[in-house]
Formats: structure tokens, C-alpha cells, sequence
């Protein structure tokens, strides 16, 4: 499983992700295929992405909170309290 789910990115679709892999491993994609389905609906792929990538991901995560925070703050400096053309008052 932990194959597909890295060459997923590469593809850009789970299918062809299965497809190149099962060759890999020579089985059938189809039978590969029901091999994901399982692991997805066990949910058990979520422990399958590396320590680096996991921190990877929080990583980018906080770096966009951030962002958000930052621009928040520039839109009140700019605005105030009023609302913005185009955005929906929070």
C-alpha cells in the first residue's frame, strides 16, 4: 500500500499510481486496487507517511497559519474594522 500512496503524487491519480505499481510488484491493478479500498476504509494508510513527512506537513501547516495571521492583521492596519470589497464580513 505504502508504495501507491508515494507514487500517487508522481501520477496524479490513484489509478495510475496502481497501475504502475502493480506492475512493480506483478499483480493484477485490480487486485491492487481492492488491496487500497481495504486500506483506506480500515483507515490504516493514515500511519503510513514517514516521520519526515508528517513534519513535513506541520511544518507547512503552521508556515500558512501564519500567513493567515499575518494578513489578517495588515487587512485591519489597511481597513479597520470595516469590511473589505469582495469578502464576506466575519
Amino acid at each position: 500500500m505504502r508504495l501507491v500512496f508515494e507514487h500517487w503524487w508522481e501520477h496524479l491519480s490513484q489509478s495510475k499510481a496502481i497501475e504502475s505499481v502493480a506492475s512493480m510488484i506483478g499483480c493484477g491493478p485490480e487486485t491492487l486496487r481492492r488491496w487500497v479500498r481495504r486500506a483506506e476504509e480500515d483507515k490504516a494508510w493514515q500511519g503510513m507517511i514517514s516521520e519526515q513527512q508528517r513534519r513535513g506537513i506541520e511544518k507547512l501547516q503552521r508556515k500558512n497559519a501564519a500567513l493567515r495571521r499575518s494578513s489578517e492583521r495588515m487587512r485591519k492596519k489597511l481597513f479597520g474594522d470595516q469590511p473589505v470589497r469582495g469578502r464576506k464580513a466575519k
